[in-house]
């Protein structure tokens, strides 16, 4: 299956990453990594993901407070990559 990435979920996985690299060598390699694993499992099996929205699942990276919001049809949709305890649903208008 083919994941397309809104530009803005980009940059949040971009700014989330550099956060991380800040704060202690190697904890930005350790989020990307998460990261890649849960784009992993979201290819793999997108319709586990709970739906928040009708075609919008979440999925959380494993050991970091962020979740990928996606688009689940014949192409996945990285909506958004939201830091779970900041503006819950702050992405609402890129869907």
């Amino acid at each position: 299956m083919t994941i397309q990435w809104h530009p803005d979920a980009l940059a949040e996985a971009d700014a989330a990453t550099e956060f991380y690299r800040a704060k202690r060598r190697g904890l930005a390699q350790r989020f990307l990594g998460g990261l890649e694993e849960a784009l992993r499992r979201v290819e793999q099996h997108p319709h586990i993901y709970r739906e928040i929205k009708p075609g919008i699942r979440k999925c959380r990276i494993k050991a970091f407070p962020y979740a990928l919001v996606f688009r689940d049809g014949s192409t996945i949709e990285i909506v958004a990559v939201v830091h779970i305890r900041q503006e819950p649903g702050y992405w609402r208008g890129r869907i």
